[in-house]
This record gives structure tokens, sequence and C-alpha cells, in this order.
């Protein structure tokens, strides 16, 4: 079980709001905001993004282009890790690494979820606690409207505690 601080609970609510999504990806992440990427669910140990096949996320075989795909993929695993550094210091992040398997051409909506809320919740705790960094594998499983897995992201994380 993954503990539920209150700043992670702000942030949660302030990330839910669709509203106020759009205007954080529109300044922050303008490209997921051209995609149009959706956070559909985000616990403290889970969280799963959307991405649709649309004009602006084509590729010429008529499916998503895979970069959309790891945007989404990514975004899954980074909106956890942004929560879980609110409050208790800064702590720096990073992705260190990318890996891909495409399994199925993506087309309609895919959802990527990544449920590894824990391991980036520890990794943050230990860098704070020792000061050192932590790397975490986070996998990003993107599932078709099918139920069929359509890509395996896997992004590495590394979290620093800042002094």
């Amino acid at each position: 079980m993954v503990a539920d601080t209150p700043a992670a609970q702000a942030f949660r609510r302030q990330v839910l709001s669709p509203a106020k999504l759009r205007l954080f990806m529109l300044r922050k992440l303008p490209m997921a905001w051209l995609a149009g990427l959706r956070l559909t669910a985000l616990t403290p140990a889970a969280a799963t993004v959307t991405i649709r096949y649309k004009y602006l996320t084509q590729n010429p075989f008529r499916s998503i282009y895979f970069a959309c795909l790891a945007m989404a993929a990514e975004l899954a695993s980074g909106i956890q890790a942004m929560m879980h550094v609110q409050g208790g210091g800064p702590v720096s992040m990073l992705v260190v690494g990318l890996t891909a398997e495409f399994r199925k051409k993506a087309v309609g909506r895919i959802a990527f979820t990544c449920p590894d809320g824990a391991a980036i919740a520890q990794a943050v705790a230990d860098s704070r606690a020792t000061g050192e960094g932590r790397t975490v594998e986070c996998i990003s499983t993107g599932v078709d409207e099918a139920g069929d897995v359509v890509a395996v992201f896997r992004v590495t994380w590394s979290f620093r505690a800042k002094k």
C-alpha cells in the first residue's frame, strides 16, 4: 500500500480536473496538449493516460505514430512521479532510459497504464533519506479498445533529492 499524503492528494485533485490538466499541458507539455493526451485515472499506485488516433497523431501507415505512443506511456509513469515528489523537499526527476515493444497496430483509443506507483514512492523516499540518486524502471502497457496489448514501454526514471 502506498501512502497517500496531503500533498499528493492536492496534486491529484489538480491534474484530475480536465481543464486544469489541459492548462498545465499547454504551458509545460505543449506536444502532449496537441496530441490530446488525457489522464483518466491517478492513484498513489497507478495511472492511466489515453491517446486517440487522429490527424495529429497519425503516421503514414494509418496508425498512431510511435513517438505519440511513447509520450502517453511516459506520462503514465511521469504523472505518478510528479505526484510522489510533492511535499517533503525538492527532488529532481529525469528519464534516463526507454525501451519499447510493439505488438499490434495502434488505432482507435489506446490506454497506457503504469502500476508502479509504489516503486516510484519508495525510490523518492530512499533518495530523500540518503541524498543519493535512485532509479526505477516503470512499465507502461498500452491496450486498445478491444483489450489487446498494443505496446509495452519500459521507462527508466532517475530521482535525486536536492540539498
